[in-house]
């Protein structure tokens, strides 16, 4: 079923990749808002929204997204693990899928293992997330309290589990006075 859905995707993307920027970014917005109200136009609307992100990211870093690499988004955004191995384009998997949770209006944390990752690959993606519309960022371990919040109003932050894992237990244990 990945496959078959990957090769709609493909399809799609056949549909759009002669669209202006500007008529890319209304069917980017239009999608959204459609996946924002969620119900079976969401589902329906999975796929579109999927191949404008290929697009966006072809146009905006000169990635290209395989089908392997669209299976893999497709199986993170359903919930489900996806093994690759290095080299295989994790980095714009993750994205892809990054994404389509994000314009759901639900915020998204990347886990990486390292500050290095984490700033890198968000200024890496920066440019496809700008152009899709959604806000990035990433959360390092020399960041003050106050450095982290605009950070965290992102729709996409990029982090460490000690670091993601250490602020919220910062914010939970706070005394309330």
């Amino acid at each position: 079923q990945l496959r078959q859905r990957a090769t709609e995707t493909e399809v799609l993307w056949g549909q759009i990749q002669d669209c202006t920027d500007h008529q890319l970014r209304v069917r980017i917005l239009e999608q959204r808002e459609i996946i924002r109200r969620g119900g079976r136009a969401a589902e329906s609307s999975l796929l579109p929204a999927l191949a404008a992100i290929r697009e966006a990211a072809h146009r905006q870093l000169g990635l290209m997204a395989f089908p392997e690499q669209l299976m893999g988004a497709l199986a993170l955004h359903g919930g489900c693990l996806a093994e690759m191995a290095t080299g295989e384009g994790k980095t714009l998997t993750a994205t892809l899928a990054v994404y389509l949770n994000a314009i759901a209006g639900k915020g998204v944390h990347v886990v990486t293992v390292n500050d290095y990752l984490a700033r890198r690959d968000a200024a890496w993606m920066g440019p496809i997330y700008d152009y899709l519309g959604v806000a990035v960022g990433s959360i390092q371990s020399d960041m003050s309290p106050a450095e982290r919040q605009p950070v965290y109003m992102c729709d996409i932050v990029y982090g460490t589990n000690n670091e993601f894992g250490f602020d919220y237990l910062r914010d939970n244990m706070k005394q309330r006075v």
